[in-house]
């Protein structure tokens, strides 16, 4: 397994695990507690989500206030644009967003800390997505960011109009959202 830090920020991590490859297909470890705590994902993951979505997808850009997600993603089939935005108030990269091309070629994962709105397009004709998360769901603790939001300016790859929840089309921008339905930074 090989992994790296994110350069802006520096909670985020790209893991690419290792592949074993023969005339069968390819093996891979998705998930092994001991390492990834060794690379500092100190988090116990208490919930596994699974979502298929087709070409120009936008899911996102979610997030939960008081029962906060951390989350390792990853794609089994197709190719997915991710999307990663800082929303944690006071924190220095506070607006600030990152994104990772993940694909079933490399299996990459990302870790994404509780803290931050996290999203994706599809890109491919089909993708299927996992996540890991470190709390439950709650859908009465679900915020989330506008996916176009203009001062963030995600320069999503979409080639033809967005298939979008009602519920993401409706999130406000990040400048719009209330201090008080926003995570807060935690310097450690």
């Amino acid at each position: 397994m090989q992994y790296l830090h994110n350069d802006k920020f520096k909670e985020i991590i790209l893991i690419q695990p290792k592949i074993f490859y023969d005339d069968r297909g390819c093996f891979l470890e998705t998930f092994q507690a001991k390492r990834y705590q060794d690379i500092g994902i100190k988090e116990l993951f208490l919930q596994d989500n699974y979502s298929t979505s087709v070409k120009n997808t936008v899911r996102g850009m979610h997030y939960q206030l008081h029962y906060p997600q951390g989350k390792l993603v990853g794609v089994t089939s197709g190719t997915v644009f991710d999307v990663v935005v800082d929303v944690r108030v006071n924190s220095p990269t506070f607006g600030q967003w990152t994104s990772f091309e993940l694909d079933a070629k490399s299996y990459a994962q990302v870790y994404i800390p509780p803290g931050f709105a996290h999203g994706f397009c599809v890109l491919s004709d089909q993708a299927s997505f996992y996540y890991k998360c470190t709390d439950y769901y709650r859908p009465d603790d679900d915020f989330g960011v506008l996916w176009r939001d203009k001062q963030l300016n995600i320069p999503w790859p979409l080639d033809a109009q967005p298939i979008l929840s009602a519920k993401d089309e409706k999130y406000l921008s990040l400048d719009q959202i209330p201090i008080h339905l926003l995570p807060k930074y935690i310097s450690i």
